[in-house]
């Protein structure tokens, strides 16, 4: 079976120094066909970790557009200073104030209001006590709220990333904030490093490494650095997949010969046979409520993908529609799965609606792989290939806004989107 290149990511204009002094540019290709206007006033005493970047946080989800507020003098920082008439005249449907003062222990209050310039109401209002090191977390929290109070869907500026940066001949499972920004390399090797994938509460990642020169599945906490081995099997330990509760492991594994998918106890590492076709199976994905195991398979000929329980048996086939279907992964609400498809020569990625089988391509590039959905389910991130290199990309579920992520140093591959 076929394996995609690996690579991919977004579109505003942002340099994001890692750990491995790799920059990142995220480029905001197309926005959401209605934006909301929402003013941010700078911070009293403000930091560059804080204003600036909820301003991009929110603009780098295509869903806002910045009213500007530069002129505006003094900038409001409470109730008392607000003029809703000004705001309102300027088209603000929100308008986000703060401030930035010291604490008697060396740490950092920021208070923060979002208010209804219209109805004249304040929609959230949060304080913050924290270290100066933290204020860039502090200014992520704070646009979540705001996406979260102006959209309804949960915020995914505290989320974070993991991906695969390879440069030269070494390959680095780095773990970034959503922007791209403190990056941190958490196992790296000359062999190849593929398939991270979160656990549900973004605890551990697991991931295949070749570093003993076969492929092996770990288990990683990222806290503390800790990792042991999940499958190292004879043949080939592929395509690891949390189950919801943590507690087991969908892997694909060939050590009784053909590659098939296993399920196994994390407690005991007992290996559980799920699949008995006379094709490929692997990728295995569960979905959100543990009951069903989407996968891929080529039993009908080709690559496509099924859907059984999570407990093995008769398999529902789900594609139909094209000639190679790979890597699907549910969508966090079970409704949808996002995978990568083959059209016309090109490999992109789609959408299906599991409830009317409806698929729906999202991606206008022409090489993708590693779909993966964000922890609200309204973006998908994707490895992709900008300009003969690996880099990452990002697309909303309805098609509408899209980003892409560039590594001025290297190439991005295998990326996992985690809470």
């Amino acid at each position: 079976m076929k394996k995609l290149p690996s690579y991919l990511l977004l579109c505003v204009s942002l340099l994001a120094s890692t750990a491995a002094h790799a920059q990142m540019v995220i480029d905001i290709v197309a926005g959401g066909s209605k934006q909301i206007p929402v003013a941010i006033a700078q911070f009293a005493n403000d930091y560059p970790e804080l204003t600036p970047v909820i301003k991009t946080d929110l603009l780098r989800s295509g869903l806002f557009k910045l009213v500007e507020t530069a002129d505006v003098k003094p900038q409001p920082t409470d109730t008392s200073t607000i003029n809703y008439a000004d705001w309102q005249s300027r088209g603000a449907d929100a308008l986000a104030v703060g401030s930035v003062s010291g604490n008697p222990d060396g740490s950092l209050k920021v208070n923060f209001r979002l208010y209804d310039p219209v109805r004249k109401t304040q929609l959230a209002g949060m304080s913050y006590s924290v270290r100066s090191t933290a204020l860039r977390a502090t200014a992520h929290r704070i646009a979540d709220v705001i996406y979260e109070k102006l959209t309804g869907d949960k915020g995914i500026f505290s989320t974070r990333l993991a991906y695969v940066l390879k440069q030269g001949k070494r390959y680095q499972l780095q773990v970034s904030d959503a922007d791209g920004e403190n990056a941190q390399s958490i196992v790296s090797s000359n062999e190849p490093i593929i398939s991270p994938r979160w656990s549900k509460d973004g605890s551990k990642l697991a991931y295949v490494s070749y570093e003993q020169k076969k492929p092996i599945v770990y288990a990683h906490e990222v806290a503390t650095n800790q990792r042991r081995i999940v499958a190292n099997f004879k043949g080939s330990n592929s395509a690891p997949a949390w189950s919801p509760d943590g507690r087991k492991m969908a892997v694909a594994l060939s050590r009784d010969g053909q590659q098939q998918i296993y399920s196994i106890d994390l407690g005991s590492g007992e290996a559980t046979r799920l699949t008995r076709s006379s094709g490929i199976d692997t990728e295995p994905d569960y979905a959100p409520d543990g009951s069903r195991i989407v996968f891929l398979s080529d039993r009908g000929g080709s690559p496509q993908i099924y859907l059984m329980s999570a407990s093995g048996g008769d398999a529902k086939r789900l594609t139909f529609d094209c000639s190679y279907c790979v890597s699907p992964r549910f969508s966090p609400d079970g409704k949808n799965i996002t995978y990568i498809k083959r059209e016309g020569g090109k490999f992109q990625v789609a959408i299906m609606d599991l409830a009317s089988g409806v698929s729906t391509t999202l991606s206008e590039t022409g090489n993708d792989e590693s779909p993966s959905f964000s922890p609200n389910g309204k973006m998908i991130l994707y490895a992709t290939e900008l300009g003969g290199r690996g880099a990452l990309a990002v697309v909303s579920s309805d098609g509408r806004v899209k980003q892409r992520l560039r590594v001025l140093s290297g190439e991005v591959r295998e990326p996992a989107w985690g809470q």
